[in-house]
């Protein structure tokens, strides 16, 4: 079991209920990154379906949780032939922080029968860069967990010479050898920092709603993470997300609405 495997594990009590323990190394200024949190809830509905992967996971973040026990709760809300939905919350001292209502089905595999438009072009893995590591008071343990290297120009704003875009690109992987999985790119989604940066906006920008689509299982190898946004307005932001993988798939897809940054 891996260190990502054992943090996101779902240890089921009965039928509707499963304890979790949230790890604190995923946290991002000290709050736990959202996608982490989608990965450990999944990891409880995939284990109460009778299906294998969780095709669609729509979360609303009603509060950041703390480190340390909680429990997932879940409520079978339909099981057909091909799917299965799940309302599932994550708790903590009885109080929900968590929402999400998720389709579960089990993917087959094989060619698309279609597909749009490729990805923006990435540079070489050798061209691309992290960024410098966190100072230990920042809160910031998620970047010891994850190997994120950027195209250059989508990281200005760090050293203050943000691109004007709202825009962010990166190979994205595990720092603990692992190949990727839906649980995986449930953090995948929500690990670059956000794209509002780039637009020259700072601080914290919490996610309000996030939904997902896992759209095929990925192949081993480094994941390309490309965010992007539309508008940026009245304190609120939207950032849609795909991920590629190593063989050139589109493998999820991802929309949230987040909070304009403070601090």
């Amino acid at each position: 079991m891996t260190k990502f495997d054992e943090a996101t594990q779902a240890i089921r009590v009965d039928e509707t209920t499963y304890d979790v323990c949230l790890d604190p190394g995923y946290s991002i200024a000290g709050m736990l990154n959202g996608g982490y949190l989608m990965a450990v809830m999944l990891r409880a509905v995939v284990d109460a379906s009778p299906y294998d992967h969780p095709v669609s996971t729509a979360a609303q973040f009603l509060r950041s949780p703390r480190p340390g026990p909680a429990r997932v709760r879940l409520e079978r809300l339909k099981t057909g032939r091909t799917v299965a939905m799940t309302r599932a919350t994550l708790m903590q001292d009885d109080t929900a922080y968590i929402e999400t209502l998720v389709t579960t089905a089990t993917l087959a595999g094989g060619p698309s029968e279609w597909t749009g438009e490729p990805a923006v072009a990435m540079p070489p893995v050798e061209e691309c860069v992290a960024l410098p590591e966190p100072k230990p008071e920042s809160g910031m343990t998620f970047n010891a967990q994850v190997e994120n290297l950027f195209d250059p120009p989508t990281i200005g704003w760090f050293t203050g010479s943000p691109s004007g875009r709202m825009e962010s690109r990166a190979y994205f992987r595990m720092v603990e050898p692992q190949d990727p999985d839906p649980f995986i790119l449930a953090m995948a989604v929500d690990a670059l920092p956000p794209v509002v940066f780039s637009a020259g906006a700072r601080g914290w920008s919490p996610t309000v709603e996030l939904t997902w689509h896992l759209r095929a299982l990925p192949a081993p190898g480094r994941l390309k993470v490309y965010g992007h946004g539309r508008l940026m307005r009245d304190g609120w932001f939207d950032e849609d997300v795909e991920v590629w993988d190593s063989e050139g798939n589109l493998v999820a897809q991802s929309r949230q609405l987040a909070r304009l940054g403070r601090g």
